[in-house]
């Protein structure tokens, strides 16, 4: 049996990577790759241009989970989580060295590779938080599940730390100028002290015990993915749905609060910004602008660390109780939760930073609600020879539906809105609808027999 130590820090490990590298990536997408891939762009274009690469990622997400989810499945999950980890270790690192669009010659490949390694990286997470899920559920001890599920989990408010603190040195330490020159690299190479302490504990696992009651009872299926969706289409869709509001609220509490909040808060401050930076702003912008809080970037990352520290915090609560009262009930109370904080998002996000810090912390606790079961409940749908492919097929087509289109439909309902974000909040009140249906009708998990159950 793998020790407790090992299972918790193997599992750790590679959720955090991930959510460091797209935090990195996202403030990159922003900062630095439109000026730096798309030189020749207009503003808004190379803007575009860097997100639809940022979007790639979500693309390849469900390709990976069938890919390392077919090995994990196959030929064990020890094999599957090394390699999905230097996947994604090796294609962060390379983006760190990549030349930029700016050097001669590389106008066309460098944004090409910046693309590959981009959806290598998405194949690499595709198969990731599965694996992970799996490493900490199958070696937990008898009632303790949803416990040891919450470790993996954790290394979303971990790596988002991480990720923040990092900008946000380099905001002080550096000048605009340092920062595009090399100072954007520096949390591309750092990552590969995380992977190669991540990979030698990884190499240091055995396979869990169901897995090896897979083996020795030859119940090994032939193409996982296939087995699934023949016989197990109902757990994959209503996994789907499960864990949607997850999704949604996560992306609203992130991407799209920081590109609200950060936006002034009103014209004249906007004009007063966009003269600053030598590029005032044209009468179209004016006749069309959207208000935001108007708080400054600085300032407003120390108030989602601090919601983060929440998100942190309740993750760890929530695997007890959902031990206590059982998945699915649980995560139901949860979910009630999400669709009142929808419902009343427009008193917390409405004009003024005032009231946002608290909305922050209120967001972050439900989210760490109700994203710290998701790693007990969605491998418990499944048998254990199908476990890893449909646990990871559900977990990325959620974020095919939820996470993907999240910030732009948010955005787009701000701007609809006049400025007002009441209708965000309509929008994950919906979203917290559709769980709740997919919770209604899914059965109790918590007492499903792991080692024995094979398909």
């Amino acid at each position: 049996m793998n020790s407790k130590g090992k299972v918790i820090f193997a599992s750790l490990i590679g959720t955090t990577i991930e959510f460091y590298d797209f935090y990195i990536y996202a403030t990159a997408s922003v900062l630095v790759f439109p000026r730096l891939f798309f030189p020749q762009a207009t503003e808004i274009n190379a803007l575009l241009s860097s997100f639809a690469i940022f979007g790639v990622a979500f693309i390849a997400r469900p390709i990976g989970s069938v890919l390392f989810g077919h090995f994990g499945d196959k030929f064990g999950r020890k094999g599957t989580l090394v390699a999905s980890l230097l996947t994604m270790g090796l294609a962060t690192f390379l983006i760190g060295l990549l030349p930029t669009a700016t050097v001669a010659g590389w106008g066309v490949l460098a944004p090409l590779l910046l693309v590959l390694l981009r959806f290598a990286q998405g194949l690499a997470l595709g198969g990731e938080w599965s694996g992970a899920a799996l490493l900490a559920t199958e070696n937990a001890p008898k009632g303790k599940r949803a416990i040891y599920g919450t470790f993996p989990q954790l290394g979303a408010p971990i790596g988002f730390i991480l990720a923040n603190l990092l900008f946000i040195w380099f905001n002080a330490a550096l000048s605009p100028e340092e920062f595009i020159a090399w100072g954007w690299r520096v949390p591309f190479l750092l990552s590969a002290v995380l992977v190669i302490v991540g990979l030698y504990v990884r190499l240091k696992l055995v396979e869990s015990v169901s897995f090896q009651k897979v083996l020795k009872e030859d119940k090994v299926v032939k193409v996982p993915f296939a087995a699934t969706i023949k016989s197990h289409w109902r757990p994959v869709l209503a996994g789907t749905f499960i864990m949607l509001a997850t999704y949604v609220l996560f992306y609203i509490m992130t991407s799209f609060t920081l590109t609200y909040g950060t936006k002034p808060a009103s014209v004249a401050a906007a004009q007063a910004a966009a003269e600053k930076a030598g590029k005032p702003m044209s009468a179209a912008e004016v006749a069309n602008f959207v208000p935001g809080l108007g708080v400054p970037r600085g300032d407003f990352l120390w108030m989602l660390i601090l919601g983060v520290v929440f998100f942190g915090i309740f993750t760890l609560v929530s695997g007890p109780l959902a031990e206590k009262w059982g998945r699915r009930k649980f995560l139901m109370g949860v979910t009630v939760g999400i669709f009142v904080f929808g419902a009343l998002w427009f008193t917390m996000f409405g004009p003024g930073p005032g009231a946002a810090i608290v909305g922050l912390i209120v967001g972050f606790t439900l989210m760490g609600l109700t994203f710290g079961p998701m790693a007990a409940i969605l491998p418990e749908l499944f048998p254990s020879n199908v476990r890893y492919t449909g646990s990871a097929v559900a977990y990325n087509l959620s974020s095919v539906i939820g996470a993907a289109p999240a910030s732009f439909i948010a955005i787009a309902l701000w701007q609809a809105a006049g400025g007002s974000t009441w209708l965000v909040g309509v929008y994950m009140a919906a979203a917290a609808v559709l769980t709740f249906i997919a919770l209604w009708i899914t059965r109790e998990t918590k007492d499903t027999d792991y080692e024995n159950n094979v398909a």
